[in-house]
């Protein structure tokens, strides 16, 4: 993440499975990806807006974690949800992952870049109303 926090919107909580353990026995650094994915469709229901693959809706361009302690079954994550840098059509997310076993400090740290599209045109648009002045 950068050295700039973002705004603290959205925070949720995700039971950590078996199945994300990988052979060294802790979470595979591909679920942190999909733990940040969770957070963010939940962060933009909560905004709102409707995931619509014929319409205008978000994608994401790029993203992006840093693993710092390894999680292990069993345990829970809380995700929290920042938010920054909106521009015309786009606007960074950044993510703090925490154990529950250790909620002192973060056990990952990610970010994802959201870019409003038209999905007919494959063209960005300018962000909602609503998201603006959500992230803003």
């Amino acid at each position: 993440m950068s050295q700039e926090k973002g705004k603290l919107v959205y925070s949720c909580e995700i039971p950590v499975r078996w199945g994300d353990m990988d052979a060294y026995g802790h979470v595979n650094n591909a679920v942190y990806i999909r733990y940040i994915e969770e957070a963010r469709v939940q962060l933009i229901e909560k905004i709102g807006v409707e995931m619509d693959p014929n319409g205008l809706a978000p994608v994401v361009i790029n993203v992006g974690c840093t693993f710092l302690k390894p999680v292990v079954y069993p345990d829970r994550v809380r995700i929290d949800c920042y938010v920054k840098d909106p521009g015309r059509s786009s606007f960074m997310t950044e993510y703090e992952i925490y154990s529950q076993r250790s909620p002192e400090s973060p056990v990952s740290i990610g970010y994802a870049k959201v870019v409003w599209i038209d999905h007919r045109t494959e063209k960005s648009v300018e962000l909602p109303a609503q998201v603006r002045s959500f992230v803003s």
